[in-house]
Order: C-alpha cells, then sequence, then structure tokens
C-alpha cells in the first residue's frame, strides 16, 4: 500500500490510501473507495483484503478532513466527500470506480454516489446514518445512551458537542453506554480488531474531528439519497445500538432499487462478518455483464 497527499489547491491536503492494481488474472481491475467511519483514519480494510485480491478489487481510500494526514476543513458537511473522492481518484488517474464505507462511512460513501453520476459503478453502505429530521423515522429511538447524549450535543450546535466532548474526556473508560452488544465484543477478537489499528489514531489526535464528523450528521448533508443511480447495498445489523437498524431500512427504502441486507443477530461491529459477501455483491454490481457478442 502506497500513501501520498493529494494538494486540493485551497490551502487544503488530503491523505490518501493506495493499494495498487491487484493484478488478478482473468478479472478486470476495480477500484473501490473505501470510507471511514467516525472516529477513524482512513486506511482501508485490511480484514478484505484477501477477498479484494481474489475479487480483483483496487482500494483507494482517504483520511476525511481533520483525521490523519488531511488538513482540517470545519464546518464540512456530508456532500463534500464527493469532492474528496473526485480529488483522491483524480490524482491516481482512476476513471470509473465503485464505493464502500461503514458507520459514518457508510453515509459518507452516498455521496459520490448522489453527487457523481455514473463515474460511481455501485455502493455498499454498511450501519449507515440515515439523514437527520427525516419524516418517519424518530431518529434517535433505540440508540444506547453514550451515543444519543454526542449526537443530541450535535444538534444543539458546535458550542455544546464541544463541551460534551470536553466533559466526555474527563469519564473513564468503559463506563459510558456506547451500544457494544456481545456479538460486537466477539468480533473485536477477530480479524476485525483491525479496527483498533485505525481508531487509536484518530483519538490520540483529540476530538475536533470526531465533532465535524458528528455535526455533518445532524445538518443537511447537501444531496438527497434519493438522486442515488448506481447500484447500492444497505447492510445493517439488526441489534445495532449505536446507529439502530431504522437508519438502514429508512436508507434503503429512500434510494431507488437500493437492496438491504438486516443481520437480526448483529450489531454495530459485527455486522462487518457479511462485509466480504457484500464486497462480493459489490464486485458483481459494478461489473454488469457484457452483451452477447461483445469482444
Amino acid at each position: 500500500m502506497t500513501e501520498r497527499d493529494v494538494d486540493l489547491g485551497d490551502g487544503h491536503v488530503l491523505h490518501v490510501y493506495d493499494t495498487g492494481d491487484p493484478g488478478t488474472p482473468g478479472v478486470e481491475p476495480l477500484v473501490v473507495v473505501w470510507h471511514h467511519g467516525t472516529p477513524n483514519i482512513g486506511a482501508p480494510p485490511r480484514p478484505l483484503f484477501d477477498a479484494a485480491a481474489r475479487l480483483g478489487i483496487r482500494w483507494v481510500s482517504y483520511d476525511r478532513p481533520g483525521y490523519g494526514g488531511s488538513t482540517p476543513r470545519p464546518d464540512r458537511d456530508v456532500a463534500s466527500a464527493a469532492r474528496d473522492v473526485a480529488a483522491a481518484v483524480d490524482a491516481l488517474g482512476v476513471g470509473p470506480f465503485a464505493v464502500m464505507g461503514h458507520s459514518g462511512g457508510g453515509t459518507h460513501a452516498l455521496a459520490p454516489a448522489a453527487l457523481l453520476g455514473d463515474r460511481v459503478l455501485g455502493v455498499v453502505s454498511i450501519s449507515p446514518v440515515a439523514p437527520f429530521g427525516v419524516p418517519e423515522l424518530d431518529w434517535f429511538d433505540g440508540m444506547a445512551p453514550g451515543g444519543e447524549a454526542s449526537l443530541r450535543a450535535a444538534a444543539a450546535g458546535r458550542a455544546v458537542k464541544e463541551a460534551h466532548e470536553a466533559a466526555a474526556a474527563l469519564v473513564p473508560q468503559g463506563q459510558v453506554d456506547f451500544g457494544f452488544v456481545p456479538a460486537d465484543e466477539q468480533a473485536f477478537e477477530g480479524p476485525w480488531g483491525w479496527l483498533g489499528s485505525v481508531v487509536g489514531p484518530a483519538l490520540a489526535a483529540g476530538p475536533a474531528a470526531l465533532i465535524d464528523d458528528d455535526l455533518a450528521y445532524v445538518t443537511d448533508w447537501g444531496f438527497d439519497p434519493a438522486g442515488i443511480a448506481a447500484p447500492t447495498l444497505v447492510v445493517h445489523g439488526g441489534a445495532d445500538r449505536m446507529v439502530p437498524p431504522a437508519h438502514g431500512e429508512w436508507l434503503a427504502g429512500a434510494i431507488p432499487g437500493a437492496e438491504l441486507w438486516l443481520q437480526p443477530e448483529d450489531g454495530h461491529i459485527s455486522v462487518l462478518r457479511t462485509a466480504e459477501e457484500a464486497l462480493t455483491w459489490l464486485a458483481r454490481a459494478a461489473r454488469p455483464p457484457r452483451p452477447t457478442g461483445t469482444d
């Protein structure tokens, strides 16, 4: 994997990761842009590297502004992910691509799909947050107390959210219920324990980027998910207490033709055990069969 900084030309830099051409015999390479959760840095998902090699997938990803090596951009919206993705893939000479993300990354992955037209070939959104304040969705219902308090603070504005995070830093680790279920704890003991390697550096840098993420979730996203035309798969855990499954169900209903995989026993992390199957779905959806008789 290589890393590089992409100059956005406005005083901001985007830190980009690239696993390069997988060189899988007989398989046309497919670029999949990975969108990381909150709070993570943007390294692509190592637990899916073997599956990606088998499927001929090249991972491209980036640190969202304020995380890792990317310049902070306070008050960014979710839609800004489309501009950032376009800058990253353009710098690498990539044409059409697919997108995949988990948690807040599942939400940010929807932005390029909605705003970059047919350049996006397919979408997998795992455990995504739905737009704030939409009809027919009780947005906070089913959230664990820690997550609900954090996002309610964000909904009250930057000053309240910053005060919340300052107070939260004084609470001993493990005393706040953020919604992990037993299946999630088991998942951390397996391949998806990898998440610790991307959460740790994000948290060590302080709460600023997390605050920007949470503010983006509870304000106008800057696009309508109904504008997504690419094949879309939404995956959600039925036992998720961090982002309740109603969020994924709402998005699957709002995105034309979207498919929903609701995993009844899974929480926010354990649902990632379906990620390899979802990646296989994405590889097929983004490579439609060629018409009979073509070369």
